[in-house]
């Protein structure tokens, strides 16, 4: 993943993507205006509409030229 950059905001807009090929689930969503992806296969799948409609603290990078979620915590 390339040019990390840490971001405060509301996670709001989850909409649920296709799973992956292992059937692992996917979500983009909206913070700080950014539209943000989870990575296939990442545990952040599962744990990404604990947030919707709260504050959190994300880092995103670019990974395979969409804009991916890289960690995420409550702010």
């Amino acid at each position: 993943m390339k040019n990390i950059t840490r971001h405060t905001g509301t996670v709001t807009n989850i909409e649920r993507l296709p799973s992956s090929m292992n059937g692992n689930p996917r979500y983009q969503f909206v913070i700080d205006g950014h539209l943000v992806r989870t990575a296939v296969d990442s545990s952040h799948g599962y744990c990404i509409t604990n947030y919707e409609n709260r504050m959190a603290e994300v880092t995103i990078g670019s990974h395979y030229g969409s804009t991916t979620l890289n960690s995420i915590k409550g702010a």
